[in-house]
């Protein structure tokens, strides 16, 4: 099976507003992640996490804020692309909250010589 990194987007302004959310809403949501891990059990390497605090660094070693959108990961694995797509219907992160989130699908590709 081949391997594929999950990674999560949202525009950070709505990630700010989801942290104020009460916890009790924030517990409901993750109950709708925890029903979609279930239905992708046989293909989670690693549910993941929420990612914050993004840094960026430079080639010339400049570091700045991220200005990127990314929010959180998974690691899957499936036959092809079209398979991990396919686990991807009706995931909780696309349920609505919010209309510029998305999800990015990457295949883990060997290192060339290793």
């Amino acid at each position: 099976m081949k391997k594929f990194i999950i990674l999560y987007a949202a525009p950070i302004e709505a990630v700010r507003q989801m942290a104020a959310v009460p916890k009790e809403e924030q517990a409901k949501g993750m109950e709708l992640w925890m029903q979609w891990s279930k239905k992708a059990e046989k293909h989670l390497v690693d549910l993941g996490s929420p990612l914050g605090n993004g840094k960026s660094l430079n080639p010339k070693g400049a570091l700045s804020e991220s200005d990127k959108d990314i929010c959180g990961y998974s690691m899957m694995e499936a036959n092809d692309m079209s398979e991990a797509i396919n686990l991807l219907q009706g995931h909780p992160h696309l349920g609505g909250w919010n209309a510029d989130c998305s999800i990015e699908v990457y295949e883990v590709l060997p290192i060339p010589g290793m």
